[in-house]
């Protein structure tokens, strides 16, 4: 809108709303603008096949929440209308495609490293020592019992 404009054509109430919608839809322009500078076909190769998913729903989700406005703007009840259902859809796929993004982010459990980590959390050396105190006493015990060599000692 521009500075100058008369305010006499609306209520003085509505101004800030109008203004934050004027500045709203420059900075959509803006955006869009930038968007539509670069050919689709090579902004799509640059993504991964999740990035163009989200691309793909973020502008579908941009051009039906503004034709939302439109019909707002022409006195159209847009709950009305079947832009609700399409919006709802399109939030449906955006949640699908967020869950997707969690689950590749979310930390993976390394079964063997935890097992090693939990082992090793509760290893009492005291406990060590004493095993391998017992395992030499033991061996030391299994070679007196065993029968000595055939040969006569030399005197």
């Amino acid at each position: 809108m521009e500075a100058n404009t008369n305010t006499e054509d609306y209520p003085q109430e509505i101004d800030e709303q109008l203004t934050a919608f004027d500045f709203s839809l420059c900075s959509i322009k803006t955006m869009m603008e930038k968007l539509m500078s670069m050919p689709r076909n090579d902004l799509l190769q640059k993504l991964d096949p999740l990035d163009q998913a989200k691309l793909d729903l973020m502008s579908a989700y941009t051009l039906n929440s503004l034709f939302w406005m439109y019909l707002v703007t022409q006195g159209v009840n847009p709950r009305e209308h079947g832009i609700k259902q399409e919006l709802e859809r399109i939030r449906t796929y955006m949640n699908r495609v967020k869950e997707i993004t969690d689950k590749k982010k979310a930390a993976r459990l390394d079964k063997g490293a935890a097992a090693r980590f939990v082992r090793n959390a509760l290893y009492d050396t005291e406990e060590k020592n004493s095993r391998t105190k017992a395992g030499a006493r033991k061996a030391a015990h299994s070679t007196s019992d065993s029968p000595q060599s055939k040969r006569p000692k030399r005197r």
